[in-house]
């Protein structure tokens, strides 16, 4: 037998089902109707429209065709495909430890061109040293109770973002100066992984940005994403992370990143405010 579908996966499955339900109702004709325009049965759209079996792409596509709805389509199959893990729990990629969280992201990052970051709490795991990846793993292995094994995860991380060193791939960072100030590790640990970031900073393939206190906002600040390509979008929350892959989805997460960077210090100004926060930890 197998597994029940979590309920973050159904109700995505279920919200899928819904539109397209409702681009059926838009297009003014039956169930039955749509069967013999997509060539098959009619409990099969009833179990589509009612999320009892999930879409192929080609069901979606012939769904969209038979309703004049073929606008739709790239949404709803990015939709359809991150169903199985729009809403990744936290606690099962960690079950077994944090090294393999670490890890089940590398490939995307090999295969990604281009990074767009926005952290408004902690340093981005690009930019973090091995100390402060230890200190902030080990507060999060502490907090959710998961398998201490801090020093895998951490030499993980560090393998993992080797990928910063390739001239092939750029990286685009947006920090709030908070980022600079929050104390989750000792002011030495703090001080190296402020003076790392100063050095990073001088990558030709690296551009970071940092939203000081005063600037005037235009968007509000927000919790962690990733952009990769302009394909994909990692959404972090502190009970799961969402991977959204809906064209549309990450059109708004591009522009939210585009918006926060208009008020981003940079250059010798972004300096200041680093210099700035190392200075405040004597």
């Amino acid at each position: 037998m197998s597994p029940h579908p979590s309920s973050s996966v159904q109700k995505a499955r279920e919200d899928l089902a819904g539109r397209l339900g409702e681009i059926r109702k838009d297009a003014g004709i039956s169930g039955r109707e749509l069967a013999v325009r997509c060539g098959w049965s009619e409990s099969k759209s009833s179990r589509i429209e009612n999320a009892k079996t999930p879409p192929s792409d080609a069901d979606i596509k012939a769904w969209c065709r038979a309703c004049s709805a073929d606008d739709q389509t790239s949404d709803l199959i990015a939709a359809n495909r991150q169903s199985a893990h729009a809403h990744v729990q936290w606690r099962g990629l960690q079950r077994s430890g944090l090294r393999r969280l670490q890890e089940s992201t590398g490939d995307l990052y090999q295969q990604t061109k281009a990074f767009r970051v926005y952290v408004s709490d902690v340093v981005p795991g690009f930019l973090q040293t091995p100390g402060y990846a230890a200190a902030l793993l080990s507060s999060i292995a502490d907090f959710r109770g998961t398998p201490n094994d801090v020093s895998e995860a951490v030499a993980a991380r560090i393998r993992r973002n080797a990928v910063l060193s390739s001239g092939a791939r750029r990286f685009s960072f947006v920090l709030e100066e908070s980022v600079l100030r929050y104390r989750l590790c000792s002011a030495e640990t703090m001080a190296a992984q402020l003076g790392h970031l100063l050095g990073v900073m001088d990558l030709q393939n690296v551009a970071v940005g940092i939203v000081p206190f005063s600037a005037q906002r235009t968007v509000w600040p927000m919790p962690t994403f990733t952009i990769f390509d302009d394909a994909r979008v990692h959404a972090d929350s502190l009970d799961a992370a969402s991977t959204l892959m809906q064209p549309s989805q990450v059109e708004l997460y591009a522009r939210a990143f585009e918006r926060l960077s208009q008020g981003a210090a940079r250059g010798a100004a972004a300096r200041s405010l680093i210099t700035g926060a190392l200075a405040a930890l004597d």
